[in-house]
């Protein structure tokens, strides 16, 4: 349950005749024949990497997964809910028992010393990636934003604190989404920010904060819940993979986050990556309050294509998408003649401390968040959200191979990363799908 990003970067119209519509026809069939091959040829890969990957666990891995209501990896079960809805009377009103020496609190984030609690339990004890080298460094805003949209509850900041000394060692949340899967849409829950304090790890506290968050959500009569990994267990509904575009290349391979490619020089490497100074598409402006209805409706509309995707209210699409200084950023395009918002482009900051790095403290990272292609092809608004970031100082861009990602991947220079990241969803079966239908960005 843990949410991770923690893959850093590695390294790195068809024609036809209007007078002969027979073989238009044809030749579109043909088409749409092939692409939907290549759709199943790329599933069934994705399905044999996830039986490989989970072929090379240790089956202890799973002792937890195996009592919760999570499909198995062999589960060719239609979608739907797995254990049914409990009545609320039935769900246990006290908190699980912790191990001597520990006890539950539930955050109040509002309260600064507590968010300063927080912000140091996640610094020191989240995510680096394999080599130690890079830390996230989720800043107090950022997880202000993460954890309090609409609806969110004070008892779903779950916390584990030293009985004796009060300090924070432990810390889940859960916040309200309404999600669609495929054709049902209805309430549950995103997980995040699983934490355990590294001195602790051997205690097996993470079990218990997965059995805690989940009555807590459960008290509430929320059944289902939506999560990332960066490891495979039973059983992901997708994998998406990250990519990086360079943005200050000399600095990524400074502090080794990139390496310089045997045939290329670094004023190579720098002149590959250069971008215009300003952005190219017109009326291109950042989003304001007033736009948030016709937002609202483009996001409706554009992630109804998807099997897996947020279904946002005003409130909501307020919330996560209004910009916010170092935290999230969101640009409209307005039309300029009907005055009416045509597409959507965004990208949020997580910027990450450099650990072993005398000339740098930190990796300035943005991540691509919801885009909506309208008049303008989504290649050109991510082009112009690389150039927006590049005007912020950021050194790095990232983007998951989610949505309409992989068509502009490669031509804007994006990097092959690393890692996979899991999807999943608790008690409820969904028959995998490609990357491609995925529409939830997790944070």
């Amino acid at each position: 349950l843990s949410r991770t990003h923690a893959h850093f970067c590695g390294g790195r119209r068809p024609g036809s005749s209007p007078s002969c519509p027979a073989v238009v026809g044809v030749k579109s069939k043909a088409m749409a024949d092939k692409k939907a091959l290549t759709s199943q040829s790329q599933l069934q890969a994705m399905l044999q990497a996830l039986q490989l990957q989970q072929e090379g666990e240790e089956k202890k891995e799973f002792k937890f997964w195996n009592t919760q209501p999570v499909p198995k990896f062999e589960d060719e079960g239609p979608d739907g809910v797995l254990e049914a809805d409990r009545d609320i009377k039935d769900v246990p009103a006290e908190p699980l028992t912790l191990p001597a020496g520990f006890e539950w609190d539930s955050l109040d984030i509002a309260d600064p010393v507590v968010l300063d609690e927080l912000y140091t339990l996640l610094y020191k004890n989240y995510v680096e990636d394999d080599d130690n080298m890079f830390r996230f460094d989720y800043s107090r805003d950022f997880l202000k934003w993460a954890l309090q949209p609409p609806g969110w509850k004070r008892v779903w900041h779950c916390g584990v604190r030293s009985s004796s000394s009060k300090k924070l060692l432990a810390f889940i949340s859960a916040i309200p989404a309404n999600i669609r899967m495929r054709e049902r849409t209805q309430l549950l829950v995103e997980i995040n920010f699983l934490c355990v304090h590294k001195n602790l790890r051997a205690k097996r506290l993470a079990p218990v904060l997965i059995r805690e968050i989940t009555r807590r959500v459960n008290r509430e009569g929320i059944f289902q819940a939506a999560y990332t990994a960066g490891k495979v267990i039973p059983r992901p509904v997708s994998q998406a993979r990250y990519f990086h575009r360079s943005l200050n290349p000399k600095k990524l391979i400074d502090v080794q986050f990139s390496h310089l490619p045997k045939h290329l020089t670094l004023a190579n490497v720098i002149k590959r990556a250069r971008l215009p100074t300003e952005p190219l598409t017109p009326g291109l402006r950042p989003m304001k309050a007033s736009d948030v209805p016709q937002v609202t409706q483009l996001l409706k509309d554009y992630l109804a294509r998807f099997a897996l995707a947020p279904v946002f209210s005003e409130e909501e699409v307020a919330h996560w998408l209004i910009p916010r200084e170092g935290v999230v950023f969101s640009y409209v395009v307005e039309d300029a003649a009907s005055k009416k918002v045509t597409d959507l482009v965004s990208f949020y900051s997580l910027p990450s401390t450099i650990v072993k790095s005398v000339k740098y403290d930190k990796l300035m990272a943005a991540y691509s968040y919801y885009n909506v292609p309208g008049k303008t092809p989504i290649k050109q608004l991510v082009k112009d959200a690389l150039i927006l970031a590049k005007q912020m100082d950021y050194d790095v861009f990232n983007a998951l191979s989610l949505m309409e990602n992989e068509t502009f991947l490669d031509e804007l220079q994006f990097g092959r990363g690393d890692g996979e990241l899991s999807y999943y969803l608790y008690n409820y079966r969904m028959q995998p799908f490609l990357p491609s239908e995925l529409g939830l960005v997790l944070l």
